[in-house]
């Protein structure tokens, strides 16, 4: 075969493998150009060429990432295997551009990835405590005051994840001291693993001895206060103090004297300034039980007549008495020259002071003429000089060392005078940079003493 010849086949195999692809193209050129034209195995050469680019390109594209299907012409659709059809075909090819060039690779679909945080739902198992403890599926120890706190440090030995809720009305029990669960709770706790859990109480005896000891859960009951903790959980609002004042309202009906801080045990009586609260929160106690349904004539508590007048006194919770004993804006002078005038013997004097502190210009005119007048009961002339220092008026001060001038400074009234005297100085002194806060009566519109 001529030379000639040899060379023009062996060229048209080598356009050969350049139609099967851009890699192949290169390989068989790289090929041709090394091989001799008048070599005899040209032929057998390029045959290897073209199988090897063919291989290559294999190779190529199974390490290329995926791509989006290409628009071709009808022409170029290879014959051994139908293609898919586009899924959004392209512009068409200009004429002219190479064959060789790469077509533009379409963004892989992704997947939704849930992120590495998300929380992994987790389903507890309702327990009441008690049952649990009883189960040995729960571990509890318990540390309490014996009054109004209680620390509990729970612990899962199930292998199910447990919610565990502490019930209104649960007692513990700590010797001698019963306290009972005033506010339910509840604690999640995985398996073997232990939380911390604080427990409000209230002690159900007045003889608990308030101190840090161990408490345990009991299986008794208290049914007497257990009605009113199950109203409390729905209405709330209840501070501890006045809480505490209620139970041991419902469980002993203990008299004013053993709860209110202003008052003191008597001779023999037995101590309870543990229990002793302020006198708001005995009010919220007491508007807590009517709100509730009580019976408000059989608790002691509400039958004293002193804890009207000591809450009509003190400004804190002033407010409060005059709307739980019906004290209207307009009647309340009416009430305090009733107490003064009519009310009850052993706190009629009581009402000097409210007098002083909130109508000031009628106690300065008034009270020095009952501290002067021989006739008044000493109980009433010695609450008078005492009530000119809570008007808390300059004013005050040249009246109550006038008087202990008159009445004698080695007289009981008149060291009472000087004593007065000295302390609305000191408490004038640490008013001079305060507003005041308390609203007075100007004295024109009063009438009847």
């Amino acid at each position: 075969m001529p030379c000639g010849m040899k060379s023009s086949k062996a060229l048209s195999y080598v356009f050969l493998a350049a139609a099967i692809g851009w890699c192949g193209f290169s390989i068989a050129e790289l090929v041709y150009v090394k091989l001799p034209v008048s070599a005899p195995d040209t032929e057998q050469m390029a045959v290897v060429a073209v199988a090897t680019a063919a291989e290559a390109r294999e190779a190529f594209a199974a390490s290329r990432p995926a791509r989006a299907p290409e628009t071709v012409q009808a022409a170029e659709v290879s014959k051994r295997e139908p293609l898919p059809d586009p899924v959004a075909a392209g512009p068409v090819e200009a004429e002219g551009t190479p064959a060789t060039q790469p077509s533009p690779i379409a963004p892989a679909a992704t997947e939704p990835v849930t992120a590495a945080n998300d929380k992994i739902s987790v389903e507890f198992e309702e327990a009441d405590l008690l049952a649990a403890v009883q189960q040995e599926t729960i571990e509890a120890t318990f540390r309490g005051n014996g009054r109004e706190r209680m620390a509990a440090k729970l612990r899962n030995n199930s292998p199910t994840p447990l919610r565990v809720t502490v019930a209104t009305g649960q007692v513990l029990e700590g010797g001698r001291n019963r306290v009972v669960v005033t506010r339910s709770a509840t604690a999640e706790l995985m398996p073997a693993r232990s939380v911390d859990l604080n427990l409000t109480t209230a002690a159900l005896h007045s003889s608990n001895m308030v101190g840090d000891a161990p408490y345990k859960l009991s299986y008794h009951t208290a049914e007497r206060v257990d009605g009113f903790l199950h109203w409390a959980g729905e209405h709330g609002g209840l501070s501890a103090p006045a809480m505490q004042t209620i139970v041991l309202a419902l469980t002993e009906n203990l008299p004013l004297k053993a709860l209110a801080k202003f008052a003191s045990p008597g001779p023999g009586e037995q101590n309870t300034d543990a229990f002793r609260v302020e006198t708001p929160d005995l009010l919220a106690a007491l508007t807590a039980l009517r709100d509730c349904g009580a019976k408000m004539e059989t608790f002691a508590i509400a039958l004293d007549p002193q804890l009207r007048i000591e809450a009509m006194i003190e400004p804190l919770s002033r407010e409060a008495a005059k709307r739980y004993y019906g004290i209207s804006e307009k009647l309340e002078w009416e009430y305090w020259r009733h107490e003064l005038l009519e009310g009850n013997p052993s706190t009629r004097h009581y009402a000097l002071f409210g007098i002083a502190r909130f109508y000031p210009d009628v106690a300065l005119e008034m009270l020095p003429k009952w501290a002067r007048e021989t006739q008044t009961h000493p109980v009433y002339r010695l609450a008078a000089v005492q009530a000119l220092a809570d008007t808390q008026r300059p004013e005050a001060l040249p009246i109550l060392r006038g008087l202990a001038n008159e009445l004698g400074v080695t007289s009981e009234l008149g060291k009472a005078a000087m004593q007065s005297a000295d302390y609305l100085d000191r408490r004038l002194t640490e008013l001079a940079n305060r507003p005041q806060i308390v609203a007075f009566r100007d004295k024109s519109r009063l009438s009847g003493l």
